[in-house]
C-alpha cells in the first residue's frame, strides 16, 4: 500500500508512541501513511487463526488509544481484520510475516 522506511518507523515509534510494554499511543496520526504504520504495529497484537468477540478486540486496543472503536473500525477498513456481518466475531487476514518489520517487540 505504501513504500515505508525503517526511517518512517522509527520516526512513530519517536512521535507517537508513549510506551511500547504496554503498548501505547499519544493520538491517531490523520495522515494515512502513519496511520498505516500504527496498523501494522498493533497487527502483532492478534494470533493467527483465532476467532476474537468484539468485546476481546476492545480489550487488546483499549490500552493503546482512548479511541479504540476508531482503530478497531480501521483495522478492519485496511483489511488487517475481517469481521462477520453481525460484528460478533473478527480474525486476523493480514499476513504476520509481510510485517514483521513493524513488530514494536523488535524494534
Amino acid at each position: 500500500m505504501f513504500d515505508i522506511t525503517q526511517e518512517e518507523i522509527n520516526a512513530i515509534v519517536e512521535t507517537i508512541v508513549i510506551s511500547k510494554d504496554p503498548l501505547v499511543f499519544s493520538m491517531i496520526p490523520a495522515r494515512e501513511k502513519k496511520k498505516y504504520i500504527i496498523l501494522c504495529m498493533i497487527i502483532h497484537y492478534f494470533e493467527k487463526d483465532k476467532k476474537y468477540s468484539e468485546k476481546e478486540v476492545n480489550e487488546i486496543l483499549k490500552p493503546m488509544f482512548e479511541d479504540f472503536v476508531m482503530m478497531r473500525r480501521y483495522l478492519v477498513d485496511y483489511n488487517f481484520l475481517d469481521r462477520t456481518t453481525d460484528g460478533k466475531a473478527y480474525w486476523l487476514v493480514a499476513n504476520l510475516e509481510e510485517y514483521k518489520q513493524f513488530d514494536i517487540r523488535n524494534l
